[in-house]
């Protein structure tokens, strides 16, 4: 196990986040929010905040900032600031005020007088249900509903009608915010002509690529970087409203600019989860085979109806063998802060429905819930041939039963004196997918090397990861290899996202470190130099011929070159078309309720997974770790509440509940290995979002287990289980 490179300079405080850079002149950026939910702006009065001590400048719809709208292949149109007087939510980017200092600019913006022409908003998900849009294609390309039926079976309500035991409910899940350390900021230079942008984000490429775009830039004019990268989950994978407006500002004003959000200011003026409402019918056999699924689903999305939370997609379309599926995907467009991609978007939400209906499922069939599970474990997506190039959740519900005694579980529970106690258990499962990523590695005199790519840290241990994949594809330790990422001017490493990063880079390193050595071969038995003529290979970091070795850093020295590098870059291709892919796992939780106040908390957690090749075992754990606990917190803790008018009730820490030490037990947390080389050349898939998925299931139904009572929504609170 090796412990996280940035480790010690995060600790100590010595990582420079995009907010840490400070330059002379620099001026401070406060961003304006709307106070209603829809409507338009009649006016906007910035006499006062104009003529308050220390500002340098005032910027709205009627004094805009020069933007413009980035469509890009990535994320499609990104929405900027400013550019008219349109609101379609409550605490929308509206205006921005920039001053000497940031408290100048802070008092300034309150000075700042609205006037709006509102109009009617829809603001409740439940109330919206009614008009529901159907949802564009998933990521996938594949349509917003999807059927698979059996021969001679004529709709999915007849195969349900057919099953001798059936279970259909409704579940729900609340609007969620990624909380992370890092509110969304920046700081913008211009300096002869050239752009750079410090600001946390999950790719500098792209956001370099969407700079360039909004300012109407050569892409050479523009340098984004984020070496270190405060949390982000999803939530920094667009430019934000701070860089956009920084960078205009920096450049109108010729002077560097930094813009942060305020807390209050991060739970609206960037993205969120969706809130879902789920239904799903699942008919078996009395053996428990599953003949029948259906799965219907509808989330939230904000007025641009720019993302959809795939929920029935991402679960049960591929989780479990039917011989008849059929799932829908519907989409309900409200006057509420965006929503987008966010720690497993689909498949988190989408577990807490599926996986608590297959514990229903278990209960109606007098069924263990693992036998239940296994017994209709799929060996490819329901209505597909391309087979999973890997699974072995049978060996991690095994393996996780026998760790955390599972064979003690009873049907009822147990009494522990005052408190009630249940064991849970739920399927995780993410696809395992891979990104376009380059990555350059060059071999240095001194005996070292540097791996460089542009993409992203928010927390992964990328870092380190690049640090051990390019110390093994060269033969030498880690201890020699220099690790850079988080500059847009490095080779595009894409977006940190989507559990991507290990196996999108790692491929990339192996394809550039057997380029960089077949160079350095080239050149050490080239015309003059010390192999000339003779014929070489490459070990342990060195060059052997003619019983003569020389290290990598000798043999440069000789030819009198200080490097030599390579570019390898890797894709997804030709094995989309011969399997499927993904990670799998198996959840496993003990709650302890309060027989008196209902209080429920966690006392034990165990998960169990299949992730393919494990790099480096100490960062995989703690992201999974980071996973379950996230897990734990949509069930007992976290949920957006939206007042009528559009107002966030609870955005901020104060509110906003999220877990601490004191509600989060020892994490137990196990790994099966079986490197995948079907899917990339490292064998690694995905650690970072599976840890999520099922985990709310798992909390869930362990409290079924210990209570008796079945809350089909998250979170859950103490009144749910005021029940007798």
């Amino acid at each position: 196990m090796v412990s996280r490179l940035d480790g010690p300079l995060k600790v100590t405080g010595q990582a420079r986040y995009g907010a840490d850079h400070n330059f002379p002149g620099l001026a401070y950026g406060y961003i304006v929010l709307s106070t209603i939910a829809h409507g338009e702006i009649e006016a906007m009065n910035t006499t006062a905040a104009k003529s308050a001590p220390g500002v340098i400048g005032v910027y709205s719809p009627f004094d805009p900032l020069e933007l413009h709208t980035p469509n890009s292949p990535v994320f499609g149109e990104t929405w900027v600031p400013l550019q008219d007087r349109e609101v379609t939510y409550y605490g929308q980017p509206i205006g921005f005020v920039v001053a000497e200092t940031f408290e100048q600019a802070r008092d300034a913006a309150m000075l700042v007088e609205v006037t709006y022409q509102p109009r009617p908003a829809l603001t409740s998900l439940e109330d919206g249900l009614a008009s529901a849009e159907d949802a564009p294609p998933a990521f996938d390309g594949s349509p917003q509903t999807h059927t698979v039926l059996a021969p001679g079976v004529e709709s999915i309500e007849d195969a349900l009608a057919a099953s001798p035991v059936v279970v259909e409910a409704t579940y729900s899940t609340a609007t969620q915010n990624h909380a992370a350390m890092e509110p969304h900021s920046a700081v913008a230079v211009w300096e002869s002509g050239q752009l750079t942008v410090y600001s946390g984000n999950q790719g500098s490429d792209l956001q370099a690529a969407e700079l360039t775009a909004a300012l109407a830039l050569d892409p050479s004019s523009v340098h984004a970087l984020n070496p270190f990268v405060g949390g982000a989950f999803g939530g920094k994978g667009r430019t934000s409203a701070p860089a956009f407006l920084a960078a205009a500002a920096a450049r109108a004003l010729d002077r560097p600019i930094k813009a942060a959000l305020t807390r209050e200011q991060v739970f609206t003026a960037t993205a969120g989860r969706a809130a879902t409402v789920q239904k799903i019918a699942l008919g078996a056999d009395t053996n428990g085979t599953l003949i029948a699924v259906r799965h219907d689903s509808w989330c939230s999305t904000a007025a641009d109806r720019s993302f959809v939370e795939p929920t029935s997609h991402g679960t049960s379309r591929e989780w479990y063998a039917t011989p008849n599926l059929a799932i829908s995907q519907k989409m309900v467009p409200l006057n509420i802060p965006p929503t987008t991609f966010m720690r497993a978007p689909g498949e988190a939400p989408g577990s807490f429905a599926l996986e608590s209906a297959i514990d229903e499922l278990a209960v109606a069939l007098n069924m263990d819930p693992i036998e239940l599970r296994l017994r209709n474990d799929s060996t490819a997506p329901p209505g597909k041939d391309l087979q999973w190039s890997s699974k072995h959740l049978d060996e991690c519900f095994r393996v996780g039963a026998a760790r955390f005694g599972w064979a003690n579980r009873t049907p009822h529970g147990r009494t522990d004196g005052d408190w009630l106690v249940g064991l849970g258990t739920a399927t995780a499962m993410f696809p395992a997918l891979r990104f376009p990523a380059s990555v350059e590695v060059r071999l240095q005199a001194d005996d070292t090397a540097v791996v460089a790519t542009s993409g992203a840290d928010p927390g992964t241990g990328l870092l380190t990861v690049l640090s051990l994949v390019g110390a093994e594809s060269l033969d030498i330790p880690s201890d020699r290899i220099t690790p850079r990422l988080g500059d847009s001017a490095l080779p595009p490493g894409g977006m940190s996202g989507g559990s991507t990063a290990t196996a999108s880079a790692g491929s990339a390193i192996m394809i550039a470190a057997v380029k960089v050595i077949d160079d350095l071969l080239a050149v050490a038995s080239s015309p003059g130099a010390p192999f000339d003529g003779v014929e070489v290979s490459y070990t342990d970091g060195r060059v052997l011929g003619g019983g003569r070795s020389m290290t990598f850093g000798e043999v440069l020295r000789a030819v009198g070159r200080p490097s030599i590098s390579a570019i390898g870059s890797s894709a997804p291709g030709e094995e989309l078309t011969k399997h499927s892919f993904s990670s799998f796992g198996a959840q496993f939780c003990e709650v302890r309720v309060h027989k008196w106040t209902r209080e429920a908390r966690v006392s034990r957690m165990l998960g169990v997974f299949d992730a393919g090749r494990i790099i480096n075992d100490k960062t995989a754990r703690s992201q999974i770790m980071g996973g379950m606990i996230w897990g734990v917190s949509a069930a007992l803790h976290e949920g957006m509440e939206i007042e009528g008018n559009g107002r966030l009730a609870n955005g901020d820490f104060a509110g906003y509940l999220l877990p601490v030490n004191a509600d989060i037990p020892e994490v137990d947390v196990h790994f099966v290995q079986y490197p995948d080389t079907l899917h990339n050349a490292v064998g690694a898939k995905g650690v970072g979002e599976i840890g999520t998925v099922g985990m709310a299931a798992a909390v869930a139904n362990a409290i079924y287990n210990a209570t008796g009572v079945r809350v089909r929504h998250i979170p859950i609170v103490i009144e749910d289980l005021l029940v007798e």
